[in-house]
C-alpha cells in the first residue's frame, strides 16, 4: 500500500516559489501549494515503503536551498 503524507514547509522569506519549483520537480512529490499560515507551502508526497518516504523529506525536500524546516504528516489510506 502507497504512503501518502503532508510535509508542511517552512522557508526563507522571500522564496517561496523558488522552492514550490523545486519541490514540484522531485519524484514522490503530488501536489504543491503554496499556503498562508504557520507554513509557507503544503506538499502532498506520496512513497512505496517509510524508508523511501524518509529519503524523500529528509534526503530531498530538507536539504533543498531555503527551506528552514519541515513537520510531515503521514495520512492513514484505506484499501
Amino acid at each position: 500500500m502507497t504512503l501518502l503524507a503532508f510535509v508542511m514547509i517552512n522557508v526563507k522569506v522571500g522564496t517561496d516559489r523558488e522552492v514550490v519549483s523545486q519541490l514540484r520537480a522531485l519524484k514522490g512529490v503530488k501536489e504543491v501549494d503554496e499556503v498562508y499560515a504557520v507554513y509557507d507551502i503544503v506538499a502532498i508526497v506520496e512513497a512505496e515503503t517509510m524508508p523511501e518516504l524518509t529519503e524523500l523529506v529528509n534526503t530531498e525536500i530538507r536539504k533543498i536551498a531555503n527551506v528552514t524546516s519541515t513537520n510531515t504528516i503521514i495520512a492513514e489510506k484505506y484499501p
